[in-house]
Formats: structure tokens, sequence, C-alpha cells
């Protein structure tokens, strides 16, 4: 198995550690860092909705809580409803990040210096993303200066 299959399964997998009584979508992330360890995240709902966490967020939050935020050199995503195991059944079209998510993600981007690929899982395979495809003049901390 190569990289991004460990990662698009880590991200899966993940999905089944999901806390979404609201929305009952799992979602599981995972993070490749760059000595090939990887960090996953899941879904975290809560009843005041805005105060939900996606997985991407989750991920990306406990790699910086480790001194590993640039180290991320790829994100992957797997979402769905749940199976009986709590696992997330894929789509037949990608499940991609949220536009708060991409914000995030670009935080990354211009800690890493890359434009950070994201694979997206779905029943067929995989879809690959860079930030700058699905997110085009981002902000970020040069339109701060």
């Amino acid at each position: 198995m190569n990289a991004i299959e460990e990662i698009l399964q880590a991200a899966h997998d993940a999905s089944s550690n999901a806390y979404a009584p609201y929305s009952s979508y799992h979602v599981g992330a995972a993070l490749l860092l760059d000595d090939g360890s990887i960090i996953t995240g899941s879904n975290f709902e809560n009843a005041s909705y805005g105060l939900s966490l996606c997985a991407e967020t989750v991920a990306i939050a406990s790699a910086n809580s480790q001194s590993k935020l640039k180290h991320i050199t790829a994100i992957a995503l797997a979402g769905g409803k749940p199976d009986h195991s709590g696992k997330a059944i894929l789509d037949e079209k990608a499940s991609t990040p949220c536009g708060r998510c991409r914000q995030i993600i670009k935080e990354v981007s211009d800690v890493t210096n890359i434009d950070t690929p994201i694979y997206c899982l779905h029943v067929g395979g995989y879809s690959r993303y860079t930030l700058s495809e699905i997110l085009p003049d981002a902000f970020g901390p040069k339109n701060l200066a």
C-alpha cells in the first residue's frame, strides 16, 4: 500500500470515530506528514451547530498541538452516512472540505509552502485536488501585510 492509499484508509477508518448525532454524516480526515506518519481526526458536532468541528480542523489542530503543522504534506477525507459500525458509507461523488476547512487548509499551505494536495475518497476510488484548485485567490497572511 502506498502513502496515499494509507492516508485514504486512515481517513475512512477515522470516520467511525465521528460524533455526529445531528447530521448523521461521519467524516474522517488523515494528514500525511513528511516522515510518513499519519495524524487523524473526525467530525465532532455540538447542539449549538456553529460550535461543531470538522474532521479536517480536528486533525490539523491535533498536528499543531504536536508541533507538526509544518510537516503536513497531504490531506485525505472520507465522508458519508454511517454503516452499522459507524464508518462512513462512501458516496458516488467525493466529499470535499467545506469553506471553513478550505481556509484552515490555506493556513497549512502557507506554513508548509506547498499547494496542499487533498485526496477525497468516494465509491470508485478518490479524487485529487490542490488547495489552489478548490480555493482560488485565497485570503491569507499576505493580505494582512
